[in-house]
């Protein structure tokens, strides 16, 4: 380590410090500790360029660890990545390029939304999947256009969950040789010592997982650190981690080693200290010397190289494989079902089936449109149907294979389809039953913060489920997911909505779709699924100018509201009958047709939906009636418990006809 590297590492310490302090809020304690790591990385192994922070051939790389999110912006910040000194010096604040944990689209080289540990170890297992996938299907053998490496920098508690676990075990299992995690092993965590709860050999485990791993004994090696980045790059047949030891808050004379440094500004006094224990003889604050900017400009010239070079090899690429190279964009592009809406045998099919059959005959109609969808299930595909029937399995032989067996992974799968997806150039999916989606909650709520359309297809939606009992029928999810911000829920009745619900998950750009699908038959009512596109629409019209009741319901349900109609038509009652696949969708749209379908002189209405009923009353209010769940369910035949829990036709009109006598 020469005396500029030096110096430009203990730049990034005191502007990390400096900042948090200035914010009376962040975590100095990694900034601190793996600045060395973070800076060797950047400055001679990461394949970037600050001058096109999206150039597709970059390295990637994810800060799992993001409550050390100063690492990271003063990386950006030095290497030239447009964030400004006040940018900086806004660390936490309202509106600022720097808020506290690494957001997505909100900060220019922020490669992932990161903060709940582990979940970026998960995403960029999902990078290196997608890289492998993309290399397999364009690169040839003189021209290599996919070829880059996924970095992601964990710390103990990265560890410490079990998501990285999960992640860490699928990555061995497929031999992702591009994947490289530096570990900054600190043994502190904000409690005190990981003694107190983490001792086993972590390095041993990921050797257990088929990982390669090395050791850097002392994190301010810098030379060492390096070694151990090009002897994991060497290696193709196994992803690489590379456990560093550091001091968490390296510097501070009194707070090093210690948790005291872990979460909390260091205060003003310790700031002062410890730039004078680091030889930071400035006393400006905010300063980047010149010494250090003059090292930061050799660096990103040489960092630009590695981009000229590959656009050279691409325009060879484009001259001598013009077919692939098209192909290669329109990946990148992803906008290969829009036509679609003009094709009449996408929208109107006849049959009665499971929801989930309905979404296997679409989802097979889309894999022949998207050459770039990728996807798979937490090991219950025969159960959720979601295997692409002309394509492969993507597995450590056979990188060419869209389909993927995650193993019974749940939470590691919904993260590392979110890694994909911040890769590019693939269309992720992903599976399970929909009781299940508990375990991808946090995953899936990080792609609705990122604006991440990843694709759930989520089955066995209700007590529909029957015998398997109460643990396995969801009965709360369909409120739990319409109460996330960015998130559409849809819940197809038919065939034909459940063609809607796949296209409109499939165009999305910024918002993540949970298609949910029942276990059981379901009525077909035989409408064209264009209509459903606008996540509400009229299903029977009233005949009376002003219906008398309006019956509200989605999936399993709606043949219920559906056939109530003529048994209330026959007792002079009119009835104007609403699917609701997707109440995000509906709520989207004109105050004019939101009326037209919901008029707001008829508050007589009616909700029939087999799941907890918090999330309907903003459209039945004080007047109206929702049969739903209101205790989870039980064990037995799913007609008799839709019997025994009221959803029958028989007390669809019950309640409607004691609505209209009140």
């Amino acid at each position: 380590m020469n005396s500029s590297e030096l110096l430009t590492i203990n730049c990034m310490r005191v502007l990390s410090a400096e900042a948090i302090e200035k914010a009376k809020s962040g975590h100095p304690g990694i900034t601190m500790g793996a600045a060395p790591m973070a800076y060797e990385l950047w400055a001679k192994h990461l394949k970037h360029n600050p001058s096109n922070p999206q150039w597709v051939n970059r390295d990637r790389f994810v800060l799992s660890a993001g409550h050390g999110s100063m690492l990271l912006y003063s990386l950006l910040h030095l290497f030239g990545y447009g964030l400004t000194i006040d940018d900086i010096k806004n660390f936490r604040q309202f509106g600022s390029k720097t808020p506290g944990h690494p957001e997505y689209k909100h900060t220019i080289g922020v490669d992932a939304s990161t903060g709940p540990l582990g979940q970026g170890f998960a995403n960029a297992v999902g990078m290196a999947m997608a890289e492998a996938h993309l290399a397999a299907k364009f690169n040839t053998e003189d021209c290599k256009i996919v070829d880059h490496y996924s970095y992601a920098l964990c710390g103990d508690g990265c560890m410490m969950e079990g998501i990285s676990y999960e992640a860490a075990s699928l990555a061995g299992t497929l031999g992702l040789g591009k994947l490289i995690v530096l570990y900054d092993s600190n043994n502190i965590t904000i409690e005190g010592s990981t003694d107190l709860a983490f001792t086993e050999n972590v390095r041993a485990r990921f050797e257990a997982l088929n990982w390669h791993t090395l050791f850097v004994e002392d994190g301010t090696d810098i030379d060492a650190i390096g070694k151990a980045i090009e002897e994991a790059k060497a290696v193709t047949d196994k992803p690489t981690l590379i456990e560093i030891k550091t001091v968490i808050g390296y510097g501070s004379p009194n707070k090093a080693g210690s948790n005291a440094s872990h979460g909390a500004p260091l205060g003003e006094e310790e700031v002062k200290a410890t730039k004078a224990n680091l030889g930071w003889n400035y006393d400006e604050e905010f300063f980047v010397p010149e010494e250090v900017k003059a090292n930061m400009e050799e660096v990103k010239a040489n960092l630009a190289k590695g981009e000229y070079e590959w656009n050279k090899l691409y325009a060879d690429y484009k001259a001598k494989y013009p077919e692939l190279a098209k192909e290669y964009e329109a990946w990148l592009n992803d906008d290969f079902v829009s036509d679609l809406i003009n094709d009449d045998s996408f929208w109107l099919n006849e049959g009665e089936m499971a929801t989930r059959a309905c979404s296997e005959k679409v989802l097979n109609m889309l894999s022949k449109k998207m050459p770039n969808l990728f996807g798979g299930s937490a090991d219950l595909s025969p159960s959720n149907k979601s295997i692409m029937k002309e394509r492969d399995f993507f597995t450590k032989d056979n990188r060419l294979g869209s389909n993927m067996h995650f193993g019974i992974r749940e939470l590691a799968m919904a993260a590392i389809a979110n890694g994909m997806y911040y890769h590019g150039g693939v269309r992720p999916y992903i599976a399970s039953f929909f009781v299940f989606s508990d375990y991808m909650k946090p995953a899936l709520r990080v792609s609705a913060i990122s604006g991440l359309p990843v694709i759930s297809i989520l089955t066995h939606d209700s007590i529909g489920v029957g015998e398997d009992g109460p643990t396995h029928q969801p009965v709360e999810q369909l409120s739990a997911y319409r109460s996330t911000p960015n998130f559409n829920v849809w819940r197809p009745c038919d065939i034909n909505e459940s063609a809607a619900a796949w296209y409109s998950a499939a165009t999305e750009k910024t918002t993540p779709t949970a298609l949910v699908f029942t276990r059981q038959n379901t009525k077909n009512i035989g409408i064209d699924g264009r209509e459903a596109l606008k996540g509400g629409y009229v299903i029977r019209e009233s005949f009376k100018e002003t219906p008398d009741i309006i019956l509200i319901a989605t999936g399993s349900e709606v043949g219920l509201v559906y056939d109530a109609y003529d048994v209330l038509k026959e007792k002079g009652i009119s009835a104007q009958v609403v699917s609701m696949p997707c109440v995000e969708v509906f709520e989207s749209q004109s105050e004019e047709y939101k009326n037209s379908v919901l008029p707001k002189n008829v508050n007589k209405r009616i909700v029939v939906e087999a799941s907890f009923d918090m999330s309907w009353y903003r459209y039945v209010g004080l007047d109206g009636e929702i049969i739903g769940m209101t205790e989870f369910g039980q064990s037995a035949p799913y007609s008799v418990l839709f019997k025994h829990y009221g959803f029958t036709v028989d007390n669809v009109v019950d309640k409607a006809v004691k609505l209209l006598n009140k």
